[in-house]
């Protein structure tokens, strides 16, 4: 074989050799003689090794010309618009494609558009593209130059299953995804470059697979105010962006936010409290020892502030967290079985470690879709030794009901420990319980390291002080007749 057929040979290209030779006879002339045909081959040769990428993940906005394979996924509709200076209208269909790292729009141009809206392009072929890669308004946007289906190519792309958390990708758009809703924040406000005013709101929705964080725009804003906790949705017609390194789901005016009847799964995967450390942002779950008063206070713009303090306690320990702003406002009580996700790890109060729960966390009692979330009560199988994951099991099991094994008499009666079994206490019972002071106030509460007790008594208590009171359960309190 000659030098040009060894060099293209040995090329990885869909372009054909007689489309080679020519771009090699054009080279030579460009250059005036001062390259031969082989040296013009591999001047070629290398052009059209830097085009070439990988896959979709390795396309970025700056580079000249990619050319890669992907799957369609799905074709939109033709769109006409007007050209500066010219009579006719040009043409536009975007293309949803896709490998088994990630999805790109294709931008299909006039002529081929109009080819595309005839039909001659179907969901799961397979295309080599060339085009040249942007930036665009949903993320990252290929405008075709050229593409031809390749029947011989395979791409493990499942067209059919549904989108979860963790099968989003950078610049996915016409998203549809169910989801629990975990969190919802206030709408604001802000001022467009033109003047005008926008409005922005978020939610977290969570499925089987993670979770992920949903920004709603303009005249979707309002629908996280109309939405609760524990309420099953799916988000229609989203585009995925990313924000300070994570994935985020995108609804314009497009899109919408459906409640559906639909059982969705959701099931933590906490960080164990003893594992912490300063720096980092995580998931912590546990039982709410204690919850303090809302604060408010005057930042320096002049603007007021407001935060509140719990505190939460897995099977590995306990760790006070900030709630700030609309979450200080979230009704948080002592009992309550919470997961505060995306939270910083900062260095607290008397070199005690603390948890920011600010507009970048998600805050949820996880009592209100306990049937939803899966908080897997009775199901205890984290241990103080398994610190990987504490998730909900950690602390389900006796939290709310207590389990303690023992029963004394006091004063000729039947004087019940408040965890004597596995039920919980009943109106009238007698009951003994001791444990450390977390609240003082009306109600005092108590802490044993499994349970809280809400207790009644007249009594000067402080925080951290050990007691044992002695009393009569009326409702969900103890009435306390003795206390020492």
């Amino acid at each position: 074989m000659g030098a040009i057929e060894d060099i293209y040979a040995d090329l990885d290209t869909d372009v054909d050799e007689s489309e080679f030779r020519e771009a090699v006879e054009q080279k030579v002339e460009q250059m005036d003689g001062l390259a031969d045909e082989e040296t013009a081959a591999m001047l070629i040769a290398h052009e059209l090794e830097d085009h070439e990428v990988g896959t979709i993940s390795d396309i970025e906005p700056g580079m000249d010309e990619v050319k890669f394979l992907a799957k369609v996924v799905s074709v939109g509709e033709l769109r006409t618009f007007e050209r500066d200076g010219e009579d006719e209208d040009g043409r536009v269909i975007n293309v949803e494609a896709a490998d088994e790292t990630g999805t790109v729009r294709l931008a299909f141009w006039d002529q081929q558009a109009a080819s595309i809206a005839d039909g001659q392009l179907d969901s799961g072929e397979v295309l080599r593209v060339k085009g040249r890669p942007k930036e665009g308004y949903n993320g990252l946007e290929v405008s075709v130059d050229k593409a031809e289906p390749d029947a011989d190519a395979d791409i493990d792309v499942d067209l059919d299953g549904p989108a979860t958390v963790d099968s989003l990708s950078m610049g996915q758009s016409d998203v549809n995804l169910r989801g629990l809703v975990l969190d919802t924040d206030d709408v604001r406000t802000f001022d467009r470059d033109d003047g005008s005013e926008g409005r922005v709101s978020n939610l977290t929705l969570g499925d089987e697979t993670g979770r992920i964080r949903v920004t709603l725009w303009d005249e979707m804003a309002d629908r996280a105010t109309e939405l609760d906790s524990g309420t099953a949705v799916e988000v229609v017609d989203g585009y995925v962006r990313e924000r300070e390194g994570s994935l985020e789901l995108h609804v314009g005016d497009r899109g919408a936010v459906e409640v559906v009847e639909d059982d969705v799964d959701y099931d933590p995967d906490a960080t164990a409290i003893d594992d912490v450390e300063i720096g980092e942002t995580v998931d912590i779950a546990g039982v709410v020892r204690s919850a303090d008063p809302k604060r408010t206070f005057d930042r320096d713009d002049g603007s007021e502030g407001q935060v509140r303090n719990i505190r939460v306690q897995d099977d590995t320990g306990d760790i006070r967290v900030a709630l700030w702003g609309p979450k200080a406002d979230k009704e948080i009580a002592p009992g309550d079985e919470v997961l505060a996700a995306d939270v910083e790890i900062d260095d607290g109060w008397q070199d005690d470690l603390e948890a920011s729960a600010g507009w970048q966390s998600s805050v949820v009692v996880l009592d209100d879709a306990a049937t939803s979330v899966g908080a897997g009560a009775g199901d205890s199988s984290a241990t103080s030794g398994d610190s990987e994951s504490a998730g909900l099991d950690a602390f389900a099991d006796d939290s709310a009901s207590g389990a303690a094994e023992s029963a004394t008499a006091s004063d000729g009666g039947a004087v019940q420990t408040a965890a004597a079994n596995t039920d919980e206490p009943h109106e009238g019972d007698q009951i003994e319980f001791t444990g450390t002071v977390v609240q003082t106030g009306d109600p005092v509460v108590l802490d044993d390291g499994t349970e809280t007790m809400a207790v009644d008594t007249g009594s000067h208590v402080q925080l951290g002080e050990e007691v044992t009171v002695r009393g009569q359960m009326d409702g969900d309190r103890l009435d306390a007749e003795e206390l020492f």
